[in-house]
């Protein structure tokens, strides 16, 4: 099999910074830092999978915290019966798959703006069911049924750590995968008209459902990873509606229907996030007010603007090995 020279090259640059990232905790980095880089790779996690679903197969879904607060919740139940914490987060990403897969049905029936939604109940109503539901029964913290996680004496912040780029990797794995494969041409076929695609004989259903469990898993894994590092979960903030908010300013920031533009987007939004801290209140607000002035001034992100630039042109043929 031949082997592709920008891919190979792409490939030992990803592995150069990925091994330099994961010795940073072994060499002192200051922990601030480490928090910036933890946050990048949980934040990315998300926004590909968001990109995913909305930026190549036009699903503009608003239940991602469901799979979060899932994911979150399934593993204080594991760890609260004695279960190790890494099958508490499998356990979560299995559950929020399986879930994924019981409401598909009644939300595929939906398109556009009533499909997002159908989608934007799902989480408020887990908020509601896990306020009053006591998974573990025992003494609850915060408000609401919040809960320790049990077991986290046993794991380091590197550990949780490596975790976040583990599954920051990933998500671009899988976004490059798809997106290189006939799946990805079919549901890119979807969301520009699906019943075209559909009477060239692409299965839509199975399509969407197979992007929907798999945003669903990696999802819910990067949710059981935050809060692990977090150590605790309560409803407010497992299905807060601040998890949707993040996704889709790094995407749209970054450039939606990019793979580069949620890696963009999400660098900035982790610069918000430490820069809004101290207006915890308005914080939200702040945030769309630039989510739309970014759709007004930059409707396809950053990307969509650079890739019309005449340096982005030149850059991509001096990486293909042309002349300019």
């Amino acid at each position: 099999m031949k082997v592709n020279p920008h891919r190979f090259k792409e490939f030992i640059v990803i592995a150069v910074v990925v091994a330099v990232l994961a010795v940073l905790p072994v060499l002192g980095l200051p922990r601030t830092w480490l928090l910036y880089i933890f946050l990048f790779f949980i934040y990315l996690a998300l926004a590909n999978m968001w990109n995913l679903l909305s930026g190549y197969c036009g699903l503009i879904s608003l239940c991602q915290p469901a799979f979060i607060g899932l994911g979150g919740y399934t593993l204080v139940i594991f760890t609260w019966n004695g279960l190790p914490l890494y099958m508490g987060i499998l356990g979560g990403a299995i559950v929020a798959a399986i879930f994924t897969m019981l409401i598909s049905s009644a939300v595929f029936r939906l398109r556009g703006i009533y499909f997002a939604i159908g989608t934007l109940v799902v989480p408020e109503a887990l908020r509601v069911v896990f306020f009053i539901w006591r998974p573990v029964g025992e003494q609850i913290h915060g408000k609401g049924a919040g809960y320790m996680i049990k077991g986290l004496n046993d794991v380091s912040m590197t550990h949780i750590y490596w975790l976040a780029i583990f599954i920051g990797i990933v998500s671009i794995v899988i976004m490059r995968l798809t997106l290189s494969s006939k799946m990805g041409m079919g549901l890119a076929a979807i969301r520009d008209n699906d019943s075209a695609a559909s009477s060239s004989g692409i299965n839509i259903f199975k399509l969407k459902l197979f992007a929907f469990v798999i945003s669903a898993f990696i999802t819910a894994i990067a949710g059981s990873i935050f809060y692990m590092f977090q150590g605790y979960i309560a409803p407010e903030s497992g299905f807060s509606m601040k998890w949707t908010m993040t996704m889709i300013l790094a995407t749209v920031i970054g450039g939606i229907s990019t793979e580069e533009g949620p890696i963009i987007g999400t660098v900035i939004i982790v610069f918000l996030h430490f820069l809004l801290a101290r207006y915890a209140g308005i914080s939200l607000i702040i945030q769309g007010i630039l989510l739309i002035i970014i759709m007004l001034l930059a409707p396809q992100g950053i990307m969509g603007f650079a890739r019309k630039t005449k340096i982005y042109q030149s850059l991509l043929r001096l990486t293909a090995g042309d002349s300019i």
